[in-house]
């Protein structure tokens, strides 16, 4: 669990809204059968990129990290 709970309802509502976006345009991409044009694909792989970037730094952000760490910690210590 994250520490701070804006913070953690601020990550979800952005995670939320990504995948909003995402979903959005995969609808479109199945009902549109066009294709894109070169610049389309170009905006395509740099939204692409962007969101790759994005999603790497907040698996790889400190966050992160110290919630999975907590939970093993917590996992380990544990009295059964």
């Amino acid at each position: 669990m994250c520490s701070h709970r804006d913070y953690c309802e601020g990550e979800k509502q952005l995670r939320d809204n990504v995948f909003q976006q995402i979903k959005a345009r995969l609808v479109v991409a199945a009902v549109d059968d066009a294709g894109m044009s070169t610049v389309e694909y170009a905006i395509g792989t740099i939204a692409a990129a962007a969101f790759g970037a994005i999603l790497y730094s907040v698996v790889t952000g400190d966050s992160i990290v110290g919630a999975l760490t907590n939970i093993i910690n917590r996992a380990l210590n544990t009295k059964v």
